[in-house]
């Protein structure tokens, strides 16, 4: 397992992410609707983190992603949590993903999986919808500032790679990315935007444009976006792949509609339906596939199931 890495799954395939965390968590009876979101679960339900994690693997997942994107420590102290304790939270949350994937390799021989460290923009830290909107803007230093200390902590533990994911400014990643680059040189990432539609950034930055530039930088692995509806996936293939040959990850949301006021979610007519779009991602050249907020283990088992339907056919 240690010698495992996102390119040796890929060499072998299309590869399954993971999917909710939140939406699981809320089903095992642990409230969310804080600006902690689900690192809430971190202080009294750890077990039911570790469950999420191999209800995914279970379902097909390669890939499973920490329990960190809202987890930093600002968030923490103005949660009114210590700093030291929420610096344990967030390195705890690390090791129950890689607890969890030893827990199922132990008992399903061939399982293979990595864990990717989840960073989220400084817009999730926010709490107020900006990851979808990039209405902030800080300079490089202090973007750099935020993010150092999650990243050394959850380095610090070990992680196969690191996802910088729901990124609505090139900005922020470009200071992440090199930060990144500077104090960790060895850590391969992948860099997931937040979009204003199949061309476009939050921000306002061309997708072929930000992709160009995460391709350029040496321990890239796969570039893409997340946090969307299902009906922009295949559109933002088609930018994405237009613009560059690395590998393409794509994790759209369930189809419901988050309102940030009241930090819930309603079901709509397009909710769930991965069936339905699945084959089109990958033949417009996904590579990574999985669920953001609100896909479930079912979710995730369609997607696995049509990714090995595909290998059979192409066989």
């Amino acid at each position: 397992m240690q010698d495992l890495t996102l390119k040796t799954l890929l060499d072998q395939g299309p590869v399954v992410l993971d999917g909710a965390m939140a939406t699981e968590l809320e089903k095992r009876g642990v409230a969310t609707d804080s600006a902690l979101w689900s690192a809430t679960a971190m202080l009294d339900h750890p077990d039911a983190i570790a469950a999420v994690h191999q209800s995914y693997f279970a379902a097909g997942a390669q890939i499973a992603i920490t329990n960190t994107y809202q987890a930093n420590v600002p968030a923490f102290v103005k949660a009114g949590i210590a700093a030291k304790k929420a610096r344990q939270l967030i390195q705890q949350a690390v090791q129950i993903a890689k607890d969890a994937r030893a827990d199922y390799a132990a008992s399903h021989p061939g399982f293979q999986a990595v864990i990717a460290g989840s960073i989220g923009s400084y817009g999730a830290y926010l709490a107020d919808g900006s990851e979808y909107t990039g209405k902030y803007h800080l300079e490089p230093a202090a973007y750099q500032e935020f993010h150092r200390e999650r990243l050394d902590l959850i380095t610090g533990v070990g992680v196969d790679l690191m996802a910088l994911e729901t990124m609505p400014k090139l900005e922020e990643v470009q200071a992440l990315v090199d930060l990144l680059t500077k104090t960790h040189p060895q850590q391969k990432f992948w860099v997931s935007f937040s979009i204003a539609d199949p061309q476009t950034l939050c921000d306002g930055t061309p997708l072929a444009e930000a992709a160009q530039w995460v391709a350029q930088q040496l321990n890239a692995v796969a570039v893409g976006v997340n946090c969307t509806a299902l009906e922009n996936i295949t559109p933002a293939l088609k930018t994405l792949a237009s613009a560059v040959d690395l590998p393409l990850i794509v994790y759209p949301n369930s189809g419901d509609q988050y309102d940030p006021t009241t930090k819930t979610w309603q079901r709509t007519a397009r909710s769930h339906q991965f069936d339905d779009y699945v084959g089109d991602w990958l033949a417009n050249g996904a590579q990574i596939v999985g669920g953001c907020c609100r896909t479930t283990p079912h979710d995730i088992a369609t997607v696995s199931r049509i990714m090995r339907q595909a290998e059979v056919t192409d066989e």
